[in-house]
């Protein structure tokens, strides 16, 4: 397939399509089963994504440009302000916007503060998680939503890849004439650097107890193939020990499980240190890209 940039034939559709949704409602895990690979990272923590995050994908026929966004909750810090700022942009440039609601919890008080934001005619409801569901169940959580009057709705499951299929087919026929955006082999638009610095905080998020996650940053500081040195920030003493672990073994840990995901013969290295209160700080907020 070509990767020129520019007009494809008559019947070519491309556009803009967000991801929103409260912490942990799957935005991620449905991202990266739309494009059949992993550029979102999962945890079952708040505030796992923090940037607005581009998947690409790309037929003869369409282009579809998602936006993961980070999940809209009230905000306890200057970081959280920050992220439901960034989910926001997002949400005013596109062409669709999917709110993903967990058909496991239920439709609730959160999903209604962040419909309320959203145009209903450009919008769509996605329950999510219907995987382990009974119809009934998931009937009566498309009901719940049905109060939004948005366009449409669609009960999927992100992990089994259930109904994805046929919400992807929506997306397209919503989706306007229009230009190749990104080259057709393009997936993500995010740098490599920033991907593995992810995977980093990712496999954190995973190893470290309740209140740590919220408290770490990662960023990569040196990459000199194959040597990437990967930056991890905490707000506490405290926190640094607990990253670290009983002699050395969480970190450990954290870099063989990123190493698996990376190239063949990559070396990691990761060093952690601590900014007290980086994420109540608009300043450090701004310099580690958020």
């Amino acid at each position: 397939m070509s990767t020129d940039l520019g007009t494809r034939h008559d019947g070519f559709r491309s556009g803009f399509v967000a991801l929103a949704g409260r912490p942990n409602v799957g935005k991620s895990t449905l991202l990266n089963k739309i494009l059949d690979e992993k550029i979102s990272i999962v945890s079952n923590k708040a505030q796992t994504t923090r940037h607005q995050i581009r998947g690409v994908l790309t037929t003869e026929d369409y282009q579809l440009v998602f936006v993961d966004t980070p999940g809209m909750s009230k905000p306890r810090s200057a970081l959280g302000e920050r992220l439901n700022e960034r989910a926001s942009e997002a949400y005013r440039d596109v062409d669709v916007v999917c709110l993903i609601v967990d058909g496991r919890t239920g439709f609730g008080r959160g999903d209604r503060f962040l419909a309320a934001q959203l145009d209903p005619e450009r919008s769509i409801v996605v329950v999510n998680k219907i995987d382990g569901l009974d119809e009934e169940r998931v009937l009566s959580q498309l009901a719940a939503t049905a109060e939004l009057d948005f366009s449409a709705y669609f009960p999927v499951s992100a992990w089994t890849g259930r109904g994805v299929p046929a919400l992807v087919d929506h997306l397209t026929s919503r989706m306007p004439p229009g230009p190749l955006w990104y080259p057709s082999d393009t997936v993500t638009d995010v740098p490599e650097a920033f991907v593995v610095a992810e995977l980093v905080r990712e496999q954190l998020l995973r190893a470290t107890r309740d209140e740590v996650p919220h408290s770490v940053a990662t960023r990569v500081v040196e990459w000199e193939w194959p040597r990437i040195r990967v930056e991890i920030l905490v707000e506490r003493e405290s926190q640094k020990g607990i990253i670290i672990g009983k002699g050395g073994a969480l970190l450990k840990q954290v870099g063989i499980n990123v190493r698996k995901q990376l190239p063949d013969g990559a070396y990691l290295e990761l060093i952690v240190n601590v900014e007290k209160n980086w994420q109540h700080d608009p300043s450090s907020i701004e310099r580690l890209g958020y």
